[in-house]
């Protein structure tokens, strides 16, 4: 038995030095972005360093990702037409010669073969760590700010990733924790809210495809059923397919506040008084103080 104990003590003293050195690097490591950023000088040399010590260390396989990725990033300055780009307001506004305003954005900028470094990166920590969900939203937000106008790569990414989540091969995990069902449906919801909010054509598919693809897994889920019927109002315009997937909603869940406002939307840009005067008492009955209010407001408009 002694023989044993002292065999473990062994053990440990043995893995005492690897133990220090990692925490040392890491502490080395944001010391050091506190002084210069995460692609600032000197940074590339500890990472290396650190991964000679340590090749699968989560904290520097993130580190890794983001000196990559930040130091693919540059910034400019870019005149457009619209008072909204990408989901952004403008920096500044100013008016031209003729007295039109002009809207000017930052956008970012990418250097394609940094930018394939920090794939890459992300992509090692990924094999690693394939349960990870920190590391997999991390690539498809890299890829949303990388693609811009039209995130097909990012949405690509994020199919493959709920296919793999619904699959149940993995014990999923964020920041550490356990990754539920609940958790996951509400970061593609975040998602699907990204891509609305980018307003362009493509973002606009991916917010529909993402919506589709977890409604296969989920076909109960009221939130992304919301959302295709969102699609065809506000994209298509083609209210009555619109009306179809929010009374899809409300058969499941009468009291879904979301809609039963966007049916009253649907049935007052079809010229439906009667239609929408139905969904705005549901609102008066179902709905927040701020949405009775206006409910019962546009009642009194339209005339009860």
């Amino acid at each position: 038995m002694k023989i044993r104990f002292a065999a473990i003590a062994v053990s440990l003293l043995m893995l005492l030095p690897s133990l220090v050195r990692a925490q040392d690097y890491e502490r080395k490591y944001n010391i050091l972005v506190e002084r210069v950023g995460p692609s600032g000088v000197g940074v590339e040399t500890l990472l290396d360093n650190w991964a000679k010590a340590e090749q699968d260390n989560p904290a520097m396989l993130a580190a890794k990702f983001y000196f990559w990725l930040t130091k693919a990033q540059s910034s400019e300055i870019v005149t457009r037409p619209e008072r909204k780009y990408l989901g952004a307001d403008p920096v500044i506004t100013l008016k031209d010669s003729t007295g039109a305003d002009v809207y000017y954005y930052e956008v970012l900028r990418y250097d394609d073969e940094c930018f394939r470094d920090a794939m890459a990166s992300v992509d090692r920590a990924i094999a690693v760590y394939p349960e990870r969900l920190d590391f997999r939203f991390m690539k498809a937000n890299a890829y949303i700010s990388y693609e811009r106008e039209s995130p097909d790569m990012a949405l690509a990414n994020l199919i493959s990733l709920v296919n793999d989540f619904y699959a149940g091969k993995e014990k999923w995990t964020y920041d550490g924790s356990a990754a539920d069902d609940k958790f996951f449906s509400d970061a593609m919801q975040d998602y699907c809210y990204t891509f609305y909010s980018l307003g362009t054509p493509a973002s606009y598919e991916a917010f529909r495809k993402l919506s589709e693809i977890m409604l296969e897994h989920d076909p109960a889920a009221a939130g992304f059923m919301n959302n295709v019927g969102t699609y065809h109002m506000l994209v298509k315009k083609d209210f009555k397919t619109a009306l179809k997937y929010y009374n899809k909603v409300l058969k499941k869940y009468p009291d879904d506040s979301i809609a039963i406002k966007n049916s009253a939307t649907a049935a007052r840009r079809m010229g439906n008084v009667k239609m929408e005067k139905k969904y705005l008492q549901m609102l008066l009955e179902h709905g927040d103080d701020l949405d009775k209010l206006q409910a019962q407001g546009r009642l009194d408009m339209l005339g009860k």
